[in-house]
Order: structure tokens, then C-alpha cells, then sequence
């Protein structure tokens, strides 16, 4: 296997001041790969060639969702953006959810048209119904009786389709009187700021979100909204300005975009997001005004597979889940290492001017011991699913993003700029086609290699395979470094070589049913190749 560095990651660079020893990679599988959409295929309803993506989303049928971006400048315009979507299981080609051409739905008495999807789309488990926020200019203007505008509202949202159509499922609109059904349900009258994070829907027509407000200070809350009525209101899951944590006093400090499968939903809290001594991931079920949280893991709680005295002390907010398992990130013990974040070169010109000038690199201690894990709902068991540093060497990877102070909403979820880690994971029980035993497969992203007077000098990441209960082997998917044309036949270059695999990503709705789908790219950004790609647990290759 080639251990070089291809390619810098664009979430970030790291160095780190440590000394670890991991496992060999774990052996591969020899999956057979199926492209979804890839550099050589037009945007729906233009001549222009798809150019990068986001990770995608699919649910248990087959629907690919997922964000992807065109080319643009050098006298061909601005680059295509916008929300699409491939039914493999039908061989259909990729059709537009949503794009700059589109008008935003109603409410709308502006005609503005979107100006970009922040953040990657999310699909029913089983339904076609797709979610996904959209920024654009206000929607709404309000006017005084001379017809004159007074107000112009409106310039973020949700947007889903439970009927086939694109409608508005929440909006900034909730000062507005005759759609008080966006407001803030617990301060009528309030409209949220910002939805952070990507929505998650369920039942086909029911939105699970993270909503931002501000009452004299910022708030924040997890809430659903059940489009079955036009003018359903908006409902209260949690939020940091009345609910306590349960088992405790003491109200969320933070709370995290849940996920959400068969009339539940899932999120992660804390009382302090970045020092957490309560909180946890909770369940809650998607009906009435009050739904009960129910502890699924807690900040405290147990690490299976340790000592007595291994207790998880931070959890993530990336949670993913079938309707009975739930997938984490976890890390414990007090040995850390120490990363210097250098920040990106690619990207937003305002972010990545704003991170040089004020965020470079930026220190972080990261934990030694952390690893992935699979919470049974059913059985209130928590399962392993692969350690660091005994497994690979970490599960976090860190990107700038957020606002630029002074520039508006930004790429991202609208909270300002910073530094954020994130670890990838996603879980299925339906593999077989149903949740009624303990079997699960779950897929993550890791790294793997050692530290050198400092620093990674030769870093493997790559998104891998297990089976759980009762089977420890972890299969490869796919790794940088391998030959891209086991993912995509095209991926060569000009003179027909192979390119390797330089990134991967996946994300927590990328695993439904027995469908793995991620995105990929080969090669370098300016001579390389890159996609979305579909697996099949079903269906390896011999």
C-alpha cells in the first residue's frame, strides 16, 4: 500500500506533538462499487460538468441525495449549486431538488430565488422525502399602508418535499402574524436566526432540526414540526433555557442537529459543549408537546470493553440512526495529544483569509483514547465498534467553518468561524431488511499512522466496515492511497494510468438498508477525478 501523502486534507493539516502505535489497516473487502454521479456527468438542466460534492445521504430504497457544486468563472459565470438526487435502485439519472434558478417556496412575495444549500441534504429512511436547508435573499417583505416595505424577512430555511413538491418546512418568517407556525414555540413571536447543521426528516413528512434564537441572548434548541397540516406549529424537543438533563438540575448549555428514523429522533446535549461534566445522547419520540427524553449514553457513563474506571467523557453530536441502533463518537481517560491546525488554502476567500489572519495553527488537545461505538435502543446495550489508539490512531477530523465576522450568513450553519472536529459514522440494522434482531453493520471514517518528530508524516484515512455483535474483523471500503478505479473506471489520467484515492467522506444518513453511499475524489482538485459512490452489502463482488 502507498503510504505517502497524496494530498493534504482540506479540513485541515495537522501536527502533532505525541507518540502513538496502532494496528496494522485493516485487511480490504473487494466491494463492488456503482457510480452515482462523477466529473464527466452534466448538472441536471445545464451543459456544465459536476465538479465537487458533498457527502451524500440515501435511504433504504436507494435514493441518493446528496450537494454538488460546477465549475464557474473564466467567462462561464457563477458555478452551479444545488441539491440533487439519483434513484439507483431504478438506474434513473440524477434529477434537480433545488439550485439557484429556483425560487424559493412559499412563503415568498419577493420572487427570491436560492443562493445556496449550506449544508448536506438528509433523506427519510423509508420515504422519498428529502430535507435540506437553503439561504437566499428575503422572502417576505412587509409593507405599511401606502404599500411602502418597511421589513424584509426571511433569508434562511428548511425545505422538503413529502408530497413531491418543494414547500417551506421552517423559516425565519415567525415575527411575521399569519405565520406565527415558524415561530419559536416557546417565545411567540420569535423567529428562529439560523437552523445549524443539516435537517433530518422521518415518517415523510416530519422535519427534526437545531434552531437558533435570540432573547436577549443567544438560545438554542432541538424542535420538529409535523407537516401533515399546513399550519402544523413548530414543537420543542429540548433546549438550553428550560430543560433540565436528565438525571440532573441542570439545563442544556448546548444542544446538537439530531437524527431521526421511525417517529424518533436522537441528539447529543451537554451543559458545557466544550467541557462536559453532564449530558449525553438522548431519544426522544416525535408526538405531543412534551416528548420525554429517554438516556442513551451519558458523559460518566461506561465504555464497554475497559476497566471500571473508563468513563466517557466526551461524546459527539454526529449521531446516526436506523430507528433502534444509534452510532457515536466517544473518548475517555486524561492522556491527550496535541494538534496545530493549519488552515485551508481552498475554499470560501473570505473563511480561509479570515482563518490565516486569526486561526492558524490553532492548538488542540485531542483524546488518546476514543474509539466508535453502537448504541441498541432495544436492548440498552452499548457495543464497540473500533478503537484508537489499539485500532487506528484517531476518529476526528478537524475544518474551519462557520460565519466570517461581518460578512452574513456564511457557507455553513450561520455560527461564526471556528475550528470544529467531527467524527463520521453511520449505522444500519436493516441490512438484512429488518431491526428485529441485534445484528448491525457500521461504517466510519479513521485514520491510521504513526507520529514522527511531531506530525503525520504519512497518514492513511479511509472509511471502514464491521459487523456487530459478535464478529471483531473490520473490512476496508476504501482508503487514500488505493487505486480509484476500484471505485470509478474513469478515474485515470491523461494517459490512462490510475489515479489513487486522495479524500473520502461519509456521513450518518449514508448507510439505510443495506446501501453504502459516500463521495470520493482522485487525484489532485485540478487534474484529478471525483464522485459519489454506491455500495451494496448484498451484492460484493467475487
Amino acid at each position: 500500500m502507498n503510504r505517502s501523502l497524496l494530498r493534504a486534507l482540506p479540513l485541515a493539516v495537522v501536527t502533532v506533538i505525541a507518540a502513538s502505535s496502532v494496528a496494522a489497516p485493516p485487511p480490504k473487502y473487494d466491494f463492488k462499487w456503482w457510480t452515482v454521479v462523477n466529473n464527466g456527468d452534466d448538472v441536471p438542466g445545464t451543459t456544465r460538468k459536476f465538479n465537487s460534492y458533498n457527502q451524500p445521504s440515501v435511504n433504504a430504497n436507494q435514493l441518493v441525495v446528496f450537494r454538488a457544486r460546477s465549475r464557474g468563472g473564466q467567462g462561464g459565470g457563477q458555478p452551479e449549486h444545488g441539491v440533487y438526487a439519483r434513484n439507483m435502485a431504478g438506474g434513473s439519472a440524477a434529477v434537480k431538488i433545488l439550485d439557484r434558478n429556483r425560487p424559493v417556496p412559499a412563503p415568498n412575495n419577493r420572487g427570491s430565488k436560492f443562493i445556496e444549500p449550506p449544508s448536506f441534504p438528509r433523506i427519510d429512511i423509508s420515504s422519498d422525502t428529502v430535507a435540506t436547508r437553503g439561504n437566499h435573499q428575503p422572502v417576505w417583505k412587509v409593507t405599511n399602508e401606502n404599500g411602502e416595505t418597511i421589513e424584509q424577512l426571511g433569508t434562511t430555511g428548511i425545505y422538503t418535499n413529502p408530497s413531491g413538491t418543494l414547500i417551506t418546512g421552517a423559516s425565519k418568517l415567525g415575527s411575521v402574524d399569519e405565520f406565527s407556525y415558524f415561530e419559536v414555540p416557546e417565545v411567540p413571536g420569535t423567529p428562529f436566526d439560523v437552523f445549524p447543521g443539516a435537517p433530518a426528516v422521518t415518517d415523510r413528512s416530519t422535519i427534526v432540526f437545531k434552531g437558533n434564537y435570540t432573547v436577549g441572548s443567544g438560545k438554542t434548541g432541538v424542535y420538529y414540526r409535523d407537516l401533515t397540516g399546513n399550519e402544523s406549529p413548530v414543537v420543542l424537543i429540548a433546549n438550553n433555557s428550560e430543560t433540565t438533563i436528565p438525571g440532573s438540575a441542570t439545563v442544556f448549555g448546548s444542544t446538537s442537529p439530531p437524527s431521526a428514523a421511525n417517529g424518533k429522533a436522537v441528539f447529543a446535549g451537554f451543559d458545557n459543549e466544550e467541557n462536559p461534566t453532564k449530558g449525553g445522547i438522548y431519544l426522544a419520540p416525535l408526538s405531543g408537546t412534551k416528548p420525554p427524553l429517554t438516556t442513551l449514553v451519558s458523559i460518566g457513563g461506561q465504555v464497554p470493553g475497559e476497566s471500571s474506571s473508563a468513563k466517557f467523557n466526551r461524546l459527539g453530536e454526529g449521531v446516526s440512526f436506523d430507528g433502534r441502533f444509534v452510532a457515536f463518537w466517544g473518548a475517555w481517560g486524561t492522556e491527550t495529544k496535541t494538534l496545530y491546525l493549519q488552515c485551508p488554502d481552498e475554499g470560501n476567500a473570505d473563511r480561509v483569509g479570515h482563518c490565516h489572519a486569526n486561526h492558524n495553527g490553532y492548538e488542540v488537545q485531542v483524546p488518546v483514547k476514543q474509539g466508535i461505538f453502537v448504541h441498541d435502543t432495544k436492548t440498552g446495550q452499548t457495543h464497540t465498534v473500533a478503537k484508537a489508539p489499539v485500532d487506528f490512531a484517531d476518529f476526528l477530523f478537524w475544518n474551519f467553518s462557520g460565519r466570517v465576522p461581518g460578512t452574513g450568513e456564511g457557507d455553513d450553519d450561520g455560527e461564526l468561524a471556528r475550528w470544529r472536529s467531527s467524527a463520521f459514522a453511520a449505522v444500519s440494522g436493516l441490512v438484512h431488511g429488518n431491526l428485529a434482531d441485534v445484528t448491525f453493520h457500521a461504517a466510519f471514517k479513521a485514520r491510521t499512522g504513526e507520529v514522527v518528530d511531531g506530525s503525520y508524516p504519512a497518514p492513511i484515512d479511509g472509511i471502514y466496515l464491521t459487523k456487530a455483535p459478535g464478529q471483531s474483523e473490520i473490512y476496508g471500503l476504501v482508503e487514500t492511497g488505493m487505486d480509484g478505479t476500484l471505485l470509478d473506471t474513469e478515474a485515470v489520467d491523461d494517459l490512462g494510468n490510475p489515479l489513487p484515492v486522495t479524500e473520502m467522506g461519509i456521513e450518518r444518513d449514508g448507510f439505510r438498508g443495506s446501501s453504502i453511499v459516500i463521495n470520493a475524489s482522485m487525484g489532485s482538485e485540478e487534474t484529478g477525478w471525483a464522485g459519489i459512490y454506491l455500495t451494496e452489502l448484498k451484492k460484493p463482488k467475487k
